[in-house]
């Protein structure tokens, strides 16, 4: 004898999403006090130096955790209106825009045809790339520097970026690799009937679809070379040249009894970086997320 099992109603049906909505809705209290608490930990040091640029040396020595009082707003008035901060920015800029052009266009290059080719040895080929993430750059920073200097590329943009791009592209295949593997096969197919080649599906199917992955690899890139404090150092004797990070140490070193000046100057100094990272935080996380799905 068979039984007939009536489908559930959709009144059931409702209360049933209703109720797990509401059980995801419901957090507990401790969450919320364990995220503030984390935030607090992680930002306190950005907050100690940015009211620290408002306060005197008086007051940082009276009360080094005190509020300022009264706020004092030419330490950073001096900063800005220095032509070397803007100096340190603009290189900046021109080194981390060149790395992230870099490692965007070769990392999805590279990415390409080990996520949508069939050939021998391809997973030992990106296996080389994972190993890349386990290599750290002190390990290989004198035999780097031998052949920048042997390149002629000292004291230039490119002796920073090219190295910057090259220990940036492991990450970057390893995050665009699977994003790509994750369009349809349907697709590709479909543009091959249409008389499209493999690499007219590259520039104008796949680079499109591909975008989210570039931007999350394009902003890690770009953060990673702005804080990148190592290579300018070594390559970068030119004052002309500096970058923020070997501002703020010559600026450190240069002014070592201004404690407030200095608070300031680094302020300013993580600023960019950090409303870069913040306004694109969202694409970073979906472009993450599109990797560990496919």
């Amino acid at each position: 004898m068979t039984s007939i099992v009536a489908p559930p109603s959709r009144g059931s049906r409702t209360s049933g999403a209703r109720s797990a909505s509401g059980s995801r809705r419901r957090v507990s209290p401790l969450v919320y006090i364990a995220s503030v608490f984390i935030a607090l930990v992680t930002l306190s040091p950005v907050i100690y130096a940015v009211l620290g640029g408002f306060r005197s040396n008086g007051q940082l020595a009276e009360s080094p955790a005190g509020l300022p009082s009264p706020w004092i707003f030419t330490n950073y008035i001096s900063v800005i209106t220095s032509s070397s901060f803007w100096q340190y920015g603009l290189n900046s800029m021109i080194i981390a825009a060149v790395t992230t052009a870099l490692v965007v266009v070769a990392g999805v290059m590279a990415a390409y045809p080990l996520a949508r080719y069939r050939f021998k040895g391809r997973q030992a080929l990106f296996n080389v790339f994972v190993l890349g993430l386990l290599f750290p750059l002190t390990v290989a920073i004198i035999p780097l520097f031998l052949m920048v200097r042997d390149l002629g590329l000292t004291n230039s943009y490119w002796g920073v970026a090219l190295p910057q791009a090259a220990f940036a592209l492991p990450m970057t295949i390893v995050i665009l690799r699977p994003f790509l593997m994750a369009l349809p096969n349907e697709l590709e197919e479909a543009a091959m009937l249409d008389g499209a080649s493999r690499i007219g599906f590259f520039w104008r199917i796949l680079i499109p679809l591909s975008g989210p992955g570039m931007v999350t690899v394009g902003v890690l890139a770009f953060v990673a070379s702005w804080n990148g404090y190592l290579l300018p150092l070594l390559f970068l004797n030119d004052p002309a040249l500096k970058t923020l990070p070997l501002g703020v140490a010559d600026f450190s070193t240069q002014y070592s009894a201004d404690t407030a000046g200095v608070l300031a100057f680094t302020s300013l100094a993580i600023i960019p970086a950090l409303v870069f990272f913040l306004t694109m935080q969202k694409r970073i996380v979906s472009g993450l997320q599109g990797a560990v799905k496919g």
